[in-house]
């Protein structure tokens, strides 16, 4: 980098100094304005008149019905694509197109498009770092922000919505769900494609492990990390968290059909943008408010859509947090484990497998639609829910089934990728005999009190006896901090057998962080197949395998998993079949004694002397934590209740509603 002197910094050529005007003509025309207007509106109302008209927008138009639209846009392109400034992820980088192919839309029906944004962070990015500590705090403070802006523009008639990502996008559906009586759409961001020679994007995050266990070369890893984001724009090419948002916005009834995992820059994608504002000036015209989409109905589809696909865990903390939103119950453990014990999971998907099928061949596969066919079919669905379209769900699922798109999409990928779509989504029998198994199960026992999660469809099958059942045992390697496991791993220092137990990773601890980059490594590197993981932090929606997250209490509140030494045997006990698990503390100095017995042991024991939170935990995730905590924790969707708040910092207030 060129040294720059204090003489480039601060002199300024004659050049830019010429031409300085102080006084414009201003737009011609004249304000739509009548004598009820100047009497009664306020002047708010009056002067967005003038602020539109200087932004150039005609005179003759200012009386368009206006809506607004709302993105994750970041970064800054040139107009052949190529960077003037960077975004954060890819997610984002390709947004801005969206926005533009919806507000000409808008224009062209005779509307007045608003857009403004609210950019959001890589969790790939931010993997190991402390940008961690900021991750799932972000959500919550974006949907503020995002529910700031729309009612900033209180002329608004309705509002669309466009994101991709892990965090962008359900803190997006957050503040849509809020929006009442208004109408409002979701625009998903579409997926990234695979490299056409590579790995995917989830597991190229595992070059450095893998490196460090000298199981590939630098110029192996240089290669295929260059090639892992093979398209600008999308989220990852996994089923993660991006995506199961995706599929869930679908299934709540925010998005349209057929547009969740769309691959970003192509025209089916662009298409989504220009059917959306259509969608959201007919919900306007049909008086169809958010309130009427976003049901208990629709919160249940999108949980057995869930299911169905194989979603990341984070949507256990999204869902509830859209519900709260909306003015809904949150959804509890139990209704998320009869909905998985009903539910059989139908999709191929990385991370999930068998076969592992990249999201843009799910949705040439026939995406979200292709599955609720088959839900439908099983009587899993409520079809009469309303959606984006104006629609019931039942009215597009029958669109769908005879649809050219359906048939042209499902041929291209056979075509292309030489993959039959019913290898991608399976009926349920079909299913069950290539041992797909129901998504997630909810561990209990003497380590989680209060509860904790499993992604139980994926932990390797070679792991799993004749009765559909994974037990370990083993001794404890405890870290408080997700570095000191990391560098453990690289180092080689865990054996077979061995239960890593990393706490200080929940909110009070790191923001409830999450831990990819440990369970990415155990999966990848050929001598950690046979380690657990036991967290009170979270897990990426890539993560596989044995890995137990969401711990409650965490350990810095006081949680038994906070008591656990090096050595003290764990007992993981997770039956795929009937969705019940347990993870015990059952020994400890050479002696094995029953969960029961570990339970009256462990209440005797002080936690950790170690115990603490990250180092560098910004006082802005300090402030989110404890305001989680007043408003039912992580099983409460990590929220802000504002009632629940004033509680506690003013006990003797009435609540607001």
């Amino acid at each position: 980098m060129k040294t720059i002197s204090s003489e480039e910094v601060l002199q300024v050529g004659s050049r830019v100094l010429q031409n300085l005007k102080t006084h414009a003509a201003g737009p011609e025309g004249r304000l739509p304005l009548t004598p009820s207007m100047l009497l009664t509106e306020p002047s708010g109302n009056l002067f967005a008149f003038s602020q539109n008209a200087g932004m150039g927008w005609p005179a003759e138009q200012l009386l368009y019905p206006e809506f607004l639209i709302l993105s994750t846009h970041g970064g800054l392109r040139a107009e052949d694509g190529t960077p003037v400034a960077l975004g954060f992820h890819t997610g984002h980088w390709e947004v801005g197109l969206l926005v533009a192919e919806a507000a000409r839309e808008f224009r062209r029906l005779r509307a007045m498009p608003f857009a403004g944004a609210c950019t959001d962070p890589c969790d790939g990015r931010s993997q190991g770092t402390e940008g961690m500590l900021d991750s799932l705090p972000y959500r919550n403070d974006a949907a503020m922000v995002l529910r700031r802006l729309m009612r900033s523009l209180p002329t608004r008639r309705g509002v669309m919505g466009i994101a991709t990502c892990d965090k962008g996008l359900p803190a997006m559906m957050m503040a849509l769900a809020s929006s009442g009586e208004y109408p409002a759409v979701l625009v998903p961001g579409g997926v990234t494609l695979l490299p056409e020679q590579g790995e995917d994007a989830g597991k190229a995050q595992t070059i450095g492990a893998r490196f460090a266990q000298q199981e590939i070369s630098l110029e192996y890893a240089a290669e295929i990390g260059c090639r892992a984001c093979a398209t600008p724009g999308g989220g990852c090419q996994f089923l993660g968290t991006a995506a199961s948002s995706q599929v869930c916005a679908e299934a709540l009834g925010l998005a349209l059909t057929a547009t969740a995992l769309a691959p970003s820059g192509h025209a089916v994608w662009l298409e989504n943008g220009v059917r959306s504002a259509r969608a959201l000036l007919r919900l306007h015209q049909l008086g169809i408010g958010v309130n009427r989409v976003l049901t208990e109905a629709a919160l249940r589809n999108a949980m057995v859509l869930h299911a169905a696909f194989g979603g990341s865990t984070n949507m256990l903390l999204h869902i509830p947090a859209i519900a709260h939103a909306a003015g809904l119950r949150r959804p509890k453990v139990e209704d998320w484990a009869h909905v998985n014990r009903q539910t059989p999971r139908l999709v191929d998907a990385l991370p999930n497998g068998p076969r592992g099928f990249a999201t843009v061949q799910v949705f040439l596969a026939g995406g979200v639609p292709e599955v609720m066919l088959k839900l439908r079919e099983a009587g899993l669905l409520d079809c009469s829910a309303l959606t984006a379209s104006g629609e019931t769900l039942g009215t597009n699922l029958d669109w769908w089934a005879d649809s050219e798109m359906r048939r042209e999409m499902k041929a291209q990928l056979l075509a292309q990728d030489g993959i039959d779509a019913a290898d991608v989504i399976m009926a349920p029998g079909q299913a069950r005999s290539r041992g797909l198994t129901p998504t997630v199960c909810f561990p209990a026992g003497n380590l989680a009190p209060q509860g904790s999660v499993i992604k139980s469809t994926s932990i390797d099958p070679s792991l799993i006896d004749e009765r559909n059942v994974y037990r370990h045992t083993g001794p404890a390697r405890v870290f408080v901090t997700e570095a000191g496991a990391i560098e453990a791993i690289k180092r080689g220092d865990l054996r077979a057998g061995d239960v890593v137990v990393l706490v200080c990773g929940g909110p009070q601890g790191a923001g409830m962080q999450e831990i990819y980059q440990v369970t990415s490594a155990l999966k990848t590197l050929q001598y950690c197949k046979n380690i657990a993981v036991l967290t009170d932090a979270r897990f990426s929606g890539v993560s596989t395998g044995a890995c137990v997250g969401h711990i409650s209490p965490e350990a810095l509140a006081g949680g038994p998993i906070g008591k656990i030494r090096d050595g003290d045997m764990i007992e993981i006990v997770i039956d795929r079949e009937n969705l019940h698990g347990s993870i015990n503390f059952v020994g400890d100095d050479g002696e094995i004694f029953s969960a029961a017995e570990g339970e009256i042991r462990l209440a005797g024991r002080a936690s950790r002397d170690d115990l603490a939170p990250h180092p560098s935990l910004p006082d802005d995730t300090r402030i989110w934590a404890a305001l989680i905590e007043a408003s039912g924790g992580v099983w409460g969707g990590c929220v802000y209740d504002a009632d629940a708040i004033v509680r506690r910092l003013s006990p003797g207030q009435r609540p607001s509603k």
